[in-house]
């Protein structure tokens, strides 16, 4: 069978691929146990539980507040209630992870932007 120089070298680079296929397999399992024995060493030098959450640092609260008035939302379309969800998620998001974490209030929920919350995310009932 005659084969072109092009077919030659794509047949010659596969072969090389399929007994390469072990080593490449070896590195990839050296490489995670190496990063398996460095996490736990860090592990047992931290001794402070999951080493892959971040440590909270002292934290000094805030005597500012925000205060988000959610009694518009019923003159808005669903749209810009959805987007309203999402903005108030990440301020009480941010502001959990904060140096300087200021009260964050939201009142008048209720109508379109609880039932919004309530469908796409139960967990703010747990907010603090």
């Amino acid at each position: 069978e005659l084969l072109s120089k092009r077919q030659r070298k794509k047949l010659l680079k596969q072969k090389q691929w399929e007994e390469q296929k072990d080593l490449r397999r070896q590195k990839r399992k050296e490489k995670r146990q190496k990063r398996k024995q460095e996490r736990q060493s860090k592990l047992d030098s931290n001794n402070e539980g999951n080493d892959r959450k971040r440590v909270r640092r002292e934290v000094v609260p805030s005597t500012l507040r925000l205060i988000v008035d959610c009694s518009f939302d019923d003159l808005m379309v669903l749209k810009d209630v959805k987007k309203l969800h999402k903005q108030i998620q990440r301020c009480y998001a941010e502001n959990r992870k904060a140096f300087h974490p200021v009260q964050f209030y939201v009142t008048s929920h209720g109508g379109q932007l609880k039932s919004n919350m309530n469908e796409s995310n139960k967990g703010w009932v747990n907010w603090k």
